[in-house]
C-alpha cells in the first residue's frame, strides 16, 4: 500500500490536472486514495458501477481500458488494467490524453510491469573485409626513370 500511496502522490504532482484519484481492486475495495476513507469510497463505488456497466455494454467482459465522463463542474476519468482500476476527478475541460496517460503509467508502476522495450533485430553477420592490393610506390616508378 505505501507503494500505491507513493504512486498517487507523484500522479498529482506530476498532473495538475488531477483533483482527486482513487485505486481499487476489481472488486471494489480502496486500495490507497488521494482523499478521506468517506470520500475515497464515494468516488471508488460509482467509478466501479460505471466500469461494470461499460464493460457489459462492450463485446468482450472486463475489455475496457478506459473510459472518460463528462459532469457540469468537472470530467471523471477511469482506467482500468487486470487487477486494478484508478479513477480521477478533474475541473472542467482537462487535457484528455494527458491525463489518460498519466493514469495508464501510474497503474503500470502500481503493477511493476513497465512496457518491455522490442528485442534488439540481430545483426546480419558480414564476411571480412577483403585486404586491398598493395599500391605501388612512388619510388620504384621514380627509381625506374632515373
Amino acid at each position: 500500500m505505501a507503494q500505491t500511496s507513493e504512486a498517487l502522490r507523484e500522479l498529482t504532482e506530476i498532473s495538475t490536472q488531477i483533483e482527486a484519484a482513487v485505486v481499487l481492486d476489481r472488486e471494489g475495495a480502496v486500495v490507497a486514495s488521494t482523499l478521506d476513507d468517506d470520500r475515497a469510497g464515494r468516488l471508488a463505488g460509482p467509478a466501479l458501477q460505471l466500469l461494470r456497466a461499460a464493460e457489459e455494454a462492450g463485446p468482450d467482459s472486463e475489455s475496457l481500458v478506459q473510459l472518460e465522463a463528462a459532469l457540469r463542474d468537472g470530467v471523471v476519468f477511469l482506467v482500468a488494467d487486470a487487477d486494478r482500476v484508478i479513477a480521477a476527478t478533474t475541473g472542467p475541460e482537462p487535457t484528455a490524453g494527458l491525463v489518460f496517460y498519466d493514469l495508464k503509467s501510474c497503474l503500470r508502476a502500481l503493477g511493476g510491469e513497465e512496457k518491455p522495450k522490442p528485442a534488439a533485430k540481430p545483426r546480419a553477420k558480414r564476411a571480412p573485409a577483403k585486404k586491398a592490393p598493395a599500391a605501388r610506390t612512388r619510388k620504384k616508378q621514380d627509381d625506374a626513370g632515373a
